[in-house]
């Protein structure tokens, strides 16, 4: 997907609170609504956003649907950012 997808993704408050749940490591849906005060169908939407944006990967174990983060779409970004901010891989490394 495109960064304008991404970007989006990343522009709401509780889809980066997913995110942030998910660098722990996987998460079953049941497990991620958990931590929210909102219904589980609005926390399947921004898991949809965030799957769209290829943000998270997700993986079918019996009844259960396992959320993970996808690291290098986050990276690309991170290196856009960087470029856009004009530094060199040998400025992030000091």
């Amino acid at each position: 997907m495109g960064i304008q997808n991404t970007l989006k993704a990343l522009s709401d408050p509780i889809r980066r609170e997913i995110l942030n749940l998910l660098k722990a490591g996987r998460m079953s849906a049941g497990d991620i609504v958990e931590h929210f005060e909102v219904t589980g169908a609005s926390i399947s939407r921004h898991l949809s956003l965030l799957k769209d944006a290829d943000l998270i990967r997700d993986k079918r174990e019996g009844k259960y649907i396992y959320y993970e983060l996808n690291a290098s779409v986050l990276e690309e970004i991170m290196l856009w950012i960087a470029d856009l901010k004009g530094e060199d891989q040998n400025d992030q490394k000091k």
